[in-house]
């Protein structure tokens, strides 16, 4: 069915010009003499007004109904009222019923209960300005790295080491849910791979095997992590933009991470304006002025030290005091970014005890090269490190986090066969668009969230 979108439906240079548009029914409105139906079709945030003449001809009642889609001929016509065209219909054919209990009612679309209806809420204009801003964000990342002389990585996604050293990795086997054997190393002998295996956390570490041969690396794909949290912060399953780079040390992961950050900022602010719009006005209030003031700035450095100094002096207004040797919260984060910088800020040298196995070790012996990128508004949206290099150092942060090293024999030998400085980063995709739409809830910028007790 060759049919024109309502994005170039709705442009001056098709005015005059007869067209086919198919799309969903909107709003219906009738009178006396006409008829008038908008319709979507997820080309573009704004609607195409159809209008029918009831004097020759009258819509089947089944094409005026909230949800139905149909396909209209007729002329496109300078709009009577605002801009673009609206379309004088000459037929008017159902594609698709739709029944009088459509769940997608004004009274009813809370973010709440959209939720409950994943496979139907992309039909609202928030879920649709969001999936638009998630795909040129997207492609704005391979575009990104393409213009910066990265090759995309395609790690994979099962595994059998776990990146974080953390232990919330799903366990991928093919094993009966009853199996019965005397031993673990017995019940893994028996399983598909031969030994455990598990959804990868990250693709990291495999980042690092490219790097090492190719220079400059980034992988772009889904991530899964078995945390048992409910915050409006977490999914099981997310996309993750992580690149590696050799011959590179903390101070070169900083800036990368800030001229990809302002990159993608750009890049939605500049392809996406009439979402932005909508987000501006009915989500996050200041959205553009904030996105705005974030692609300008130039972000700030704080070492961990330092940053706890100045948490400690808040102490009693935080619901979680800090202390050398403790994580940030969102709260810390927050205060940091809003209230002492007033823009983005890389946190560096985090204690060695709260951050991953494969950082390098400062001088200190105290302290990591690490560093996470915390924005106004949401904390923290980049990971990342110089990894460490050093064999034996790295052994030592292994054996010290009782961590199997035959799993890791691939990435150990990394620091035999002429070992680099090199680092990287990871940027949660999913935080990013919740980021530059205001959207609240991390469940409400994918397609199909899943979470504890949640696989709809």
């Amino acid at each position: 069915m060759k049919h024109l979108g309502i994005d170039r439906a709705l442009c001056a240079e098709n005015e005059g010009k007869e067209v086919v548009v198919c799309g969903w029914v909107r709003t219906f409105r009738d009178s006396a003499n006409v008829a008038f139906l908008e319709l979507s079709d997820g080309t573009s945030f704004r609607k195409l007004q159809v209008v029918v003449d009831k004097s020759e001809r009258k819509p089947d009642p089944e094409c005026t109904k909230l949800g139905a889609s149909v396909c209209v001929k007729g002329v496109l016509v300078k709009a009577y009222k605002g801009e673009g065209n609206e379309l004088n219909a000459r037929e008017l054919v159902l594609l698709g019923k739709c029944p009088g209990e459509y769940p997608i009612q004004k009274k009813r679309t809370t973010l709440d209960f959209l939720r409950t209806i994943p496979h139907l809420r992309l039909r609202t204009n928030t879920f649709q300005a969001v999936f638009r801003v998630r795909s040129v964000a997207a492609q704005a990342v391979h575009r990104y790295f393409h213009e910066h002389g990265y090759y995309y990585i395609n790690a994979p996604l099962i595994t059998a080491s776990d990146c974080e050293g953390a232990g919330e990795m799903f366990r991928v086997t093919t094993q009966p849910w009853n199996a019965k054997y005397k031993t673990e190393e017995e019940y893994y002998s028996e399983d598909f791979f031969g030994v455990k295996a598990g959804l990868s956390v990250s693709g990291q570490l495999e980042g690092e095997v490219a790097a090492t041969a190719l220079g400059k690396i980034y992988t772009f794909g889904p991530s899964f992590r078995a945390e048992n949290s409910n915050t409006t912060r977490h999914l099981a399953e997310f996309w993750h933009i992580e690149p590696e780079i050799a011959f590179a040390e903390l101070p070169d992961v900083i800036e990368i991470a800030e001229d990809l950050l302002k990159y993608l900022i750009r890049a939605v602010m500049e392809e996406c304006p009439e979402e932005l719009k909508f987000f501006d006005a009915f989500v996050e209030k200041g959205l553009i002025e904030k996105l705005t003031h974030v692609a300008s700035s130039d972000f700030a450095v704080c070492p961990y030290t330092e940053a706890i100094g100045i948490l400690e002096k808040e102490n009693a207004n935080f619901r979680f005091p800090v202390h050398w040797g403790s994580d940030l919260q969102s709260e810390h984060e927050k205060y940091l970014t809003e209230k002492v910088f007033g823009r983005p800020v890389f946190v560096t040298d985090y204690p060695k005890e709260i951050k991953s196995f494969y950082m390098k070790q400062n001088a200190d012996g105290k302290t990591v090269a690490a560093t996470d990128l915390l924005v106004p508004g949401i904390g923290e949206i980049i990971g990342g490190s110089e990894r460490e290099a050093d064999l034996e150092k790295l052994l030592g942060a292994m054996r010290s986090r009782g961590m199997n090293e035959a799993a890791y024999r691939q990435y150990l030998d990394l620091r035999v066969f002429g070992s680099v400085p090199h680092g990287g980063f990871g940027l949660g995709f999913e935080r990013f668009v919740m980021y530059v739409t205001g959207m609240e809830n991390i469940r409400d910028v994918t397609l199909f969230p899943r979470s504890v007790k949640n696989i709809m």
